[in-house]
């Protein structure tokens, strides 16, 4: 999605999974390990990712930042100077769809941005509760959730028409 966003908006993007790998790969002792917990990895991402997203924003740039360790509670660090120029987008996956396409869709495409040196160990029923809380935490944090219940492809539509709408609200609203 990340890609398709780049050649849409012409907007470059940043793929977390590439800052985690090359942090780790410069200090094994950075304070996490590829194969922790998202939770861990984006408490100690954080930080740098914000400070990124901050840097673009002072300097009127846009950025495109792709990965699961921006977690929904944390665009609550932001100031309303900084959010308001922000376009969030959480994404999961409903229940019935991991179900009818984990094999086919998930585990296949799981290498798509950061090719995984690691077999994929996660059951279907671990990613069915990692997405239910995930969908919680979208929704106790107040964050744009889009759902992917049948159809990725199509249904992304309704994601790309979401951040249309919302680039010409800031664009509106900074003239």
């Amino acid at each position: 999605m990340a890609q398709q966003l780049l050649e849409k908006y012409h907007v470059p993007y940043l793929s977390i999974d590439h800052l985690k790998m090359g942090l780790y790969r410069a200090d094994m002792n950075c304070g996490f390990t590829p194969v922790d917990s998202t939770e861990h990895i984006g408490a100690q991402l954080w930080p740098i990712i914000k400070g990124i997203i901050m840097t673009n924003i002072e300097n009127k740039q846009n950025l495109i930042i792709e990965g699961c360790y921006i977690l929904p509670h944390h665009l609550q660090d932001f100031e309303p100077s900084y959010s308001q120029h922000i376009i969030s987008v959480f994404l999961g996956f409903s229940t019935s769809y991991i179900r009818q396409n984990f094999q086919s869709n998930i585990v296949q495409h799981r290498n798509a941005i950061e090719a995984r040196m690691y077999p994929e160990e996660r059951t279907v029923a671990d990613y069915t509760h990692e997405h239910d809380v995930f969908r919680e935490k979208c929704a106790s944090s107040n964050v744009p959730y889009f759902e992917i219940q049948e159809n990725y492809e199509e249904e992304t539509a309704n994601i790309y028409a979401y951040i249309d709408r919302e680039k010409k609200k800031l664009e509106y609203e900074q003239r």
